[in-house]
């Protein structure tokens, strides 16, 4: 087996030991990132694993090496954002957090999840207003409640206009 594959497998097995929750497959990723440093897929992996265990300043440095790096999958990505955005927010880092989630926001547009916590760091950031806007917007877009969508474009409308009165 090649190089590669012998490091594509390791990290499959490490995903495969942190989705049942044991415990090896933390220092199986933080061995394979020391390992591959450049690989942003294992990055991506690692940064996982530390949020998992409460590490979240330690997840940090995975995540933005995974964003930094080619090779993630507009998944992983995707999760790369939100997984950073939502950690530098819980560290009280809420500018990088909002940088972050809008960077997130470029590639993947209207996203309800980066939306969502851009609203919370929106909050944290003193921007009220905005929060409830995004929240009211991704509220109106994604609800399942029957009685909720009916009243979707009213929602929409007002999300703008929080102040106004007639």
């Amino acid at each position: 087996m090649s190089a590669d594959g012998e490091h594509t497998e390791a990290l499959a097995r490490a995903v495969r030991l942190r989705e049942q929750k044991n415990a090896r497959a933390h220092e199986q990723l933080v061995s394979l990132a020391a390992r591959y440093p450049h690989d942003a897929a294992i990055a991506y992996q690692t940064a996982w694993s530390h949020d998992s265990l409460g590490l979240e300043a330690q997840a940090v440095p995975y995540y933005e090496s995974a964003l930094d790096g080619p090779g993630l999958s507009a998944e992983d990505r995707h999760g790369a954002f939100l997984g950073l955005g939502s950690t530098l927010r819980v560290l009280g880092r809420y500018g990088a957090a909002h940088a972050v989630l809008r960077r997130g926001l470029d590639e993947f547009a209207d996203d309800a999840s980066l939306l969502t916590f851009l609203a919370m760091t929106l909050y944290n950031l003193g921007e009220s207003r905005e929060a409830v806007r995004t929240l009211l917007k991704v509220t109106a877009a994604t609800s399942g409640d029957d009685r909720l969508r009916a009243y979707r474009p009213a929602i929409e409308y007002y999300a703008d206009r929080l102040d106004e009165t007639e």
